[in-house]
């Protein structure tokens, strides 16, 4: 029915699935995904592309990698034209800074951002991590790092870049220059 552009409602399919004798869907096995953050948090780092527009209007990234049980930000680099090879470097960085503490991480939790790739992924692997992707279209599965990367938006970096620049600094657009009146 929705294939042909009528809505249905849930309920609807539900009455339809109980007239047929069918159950509804059991559990899946296994815990919820809050039980999995809370239960695993000492074992968890989840890596994100953190942002930033400069004043000049120019975009920079540097992957954040949040140790899920001290709430430990690692930020390992920055770049206007982040590429996989970037990342993959940047990966290896953070794995050497962490040393001795990747042996009680277990979980590595990541978007599938197109600038990770297998060789992102093969770092963490080496180091015995096992890499989850998080399912597409759901930054909620990596919110931690999230929520941590918008506080340092927030926090921070709203308070060095003023409002407005002086009216020294700001540009005039070059349509609306005026032109010296011809004689």
């Amino acid at each position: 029915m929705i294939g042909l552009g009528h809505p249905i409602a849930a309920s609807t399919v539900w009455e339809i699935l109980n007239a047929a004798g069918i159950d509804p869907a059991p559990r899946r096995a296994g815990p919820t995904w809050r039980e999995f953050l809370t239960n695993q948090a000492e074992g968890i780092i989840a890596a994100d592309f953190f942002h930033l527009d400069t004043v000049l209007g120019r975009r920079l990234y540097a992957p954040a990698f949040l140790e899920h049980g001290t709430r430990r930000v690692h930020f390992s680099g920055v770049t206007a034209h982040p590429t996989q090879e970037w990342a993959v470097q940047q990966a290896r960085n953070t794995a050497a800074d962490l040393g001795m503490r990747t042996d009680s991480l277990r979980f590595l939790l990541r978007d599938r951002d197109g600038k990770y790739g297998q060789s992102f992924d093969a770092v963490f692997e080496a180091d015995g991590m096992e890499v989850i992707k998080s399912a597409p279209r759901t930054p909620r599965m990596i919110a931690h790092c999230e929520r941590v990367i918008g506080s340092i938006r927030r926090e921070t970096l709203d308070h060095i870049l003023p409002d407005r620049l002086p009216t020294a600094l700001q540009r005039t657009p070059p349509s609306s220059k005026r032109r010296p009146a011809s004689s």
